[in-house]
């Protein structure tokens, strides 16, 4: 059988030939249902997340990049951490924001634990991230913390 190569280009239209990781990557960012909806109400964003983070064992820390409609640019999971944490960099969200060209985001990770209130630590991240984007004049919306089957919200709790 013979084997053909794929190409990926690049941002600066140069081309290079994609491997598998490279393949999934471009695959996941167009296949994903989410990209190019707008978010409507709390309670869908809450759902999307709750079917992507609730089942696993260690915590996840994503972002939902949106435009100035609120249509979906990207969903990424930006840091994977253990049973009990993780580390989050404001850096590198903003860098994600800036390539996306978002408007706004919402945060969002879980707690294996099954306890969806937020921690100390989930409030003074929150709130480092909301300066960080701040200065580039993109929103944060929410941060949602997804426990088991239920979500809260930062934003109705008056965190942000």
């Amino acid at each position: 059988m013979k084997r053909t190569k794929l190409y990926r280009r690049k941002k600066n239209g140069r081309y290079t030939i994609a491997d598998r990781t490279t393949i999934c990557e471009t695959a996941s960012e167009y296949c994903d249902p989410i990209v190019g909806v707008a978010i409507r109400s709390p309670a869908d964003t809450e759902s999307f997340l709750r079917n992507k983070l609730a089942h696993l064992p260690h915590e996840l820390f994503c972002c939902i990049y949106l435009d100035n409609r609120h249509r979906v640019l990207k969903f990424s999971e930006l840091f994977r951490g253990t049973i009990d944490g993780t580390s989050v960099y404001p850096r590198e969200i903003v860098k994600e924001a800036l390539f996306c060209n978002a408007a706004a985001v919402i945060l969002a990770h879980n707690h294996p634990s099954g306890v969806a209130e937020p921690s100390q630590a989930d409030e003074r991240i929150t709130k480092r991230i909301k300066a960080a984007l701040e200065v580039i004049d993109i929103r944060l919306l929410d941060h949602i913390i997804i426990g088991g089957r239920t979500a809260t919200s930062c934003a109705s709790r008056g965190i942000l």
